[in-house]
């Protein structure tokens, strides 16, 4: 892969069952930002939307194995209702097979949402669930 490649600026939509999933490879290739598998599918609203934005290249230098990835921000909707942003580690190849989100006006409010919304962390804290070091 090219290291000069600009970062995508591409909003992508997820629906739960690929949330999922990505987080499930993140969690398999050992990719520094992910949550628990078992968190987001417990935790994720089963119908939801959910939201990637690109934020930087990221690359494992220890482990050469491991390629690229796109270090994402991630915005999702919570079955308790809300939504509560993270991060997330994609492979590039992943990232562009995801869905893009073309309205601009959807964007908008997706970019107002990603600065409103807590970190996950942060909620737990406001759930009295204390943090968990696996998230």
């Amino acid at each position: 892969m090219d290291f000069a490649q600009p970062l995508p600026r591409e909003l992508k939509a997820v629906d739960s069952a690929s949330l999922s999933g990505l987080e499930e490879r993140a969690c398999d290739l050992g990719l520094s930002q992910r949550l628990d598998p078992a968190w987001v599918r417990a935790n994720a609203a089963h119908d939801g939307t959910h939201y990637l934005w690109p934020a930087l290249w990221h690359s494992l230098s220890h482990r050469p194995d491991v390629p690229r990835q796109l270090r994402c921000e991630l915005l999702i909707t919570l079955c308790a209702g809300g939504r509560v942003r993270s991060l997330l580690d994609v492979l590039p190849d992943d990232f562009a097979a995801l869905p893009r989100v073309t309205s601009r006006e959807v964007g908008m409010q997706v970019s107002l949402l990603f600065d409103r919304a807590l970190s996950v962390r942060e909620w737990l804290l406001r759930q009295g669930a204390g943090s968990d070091d696996r998230l």
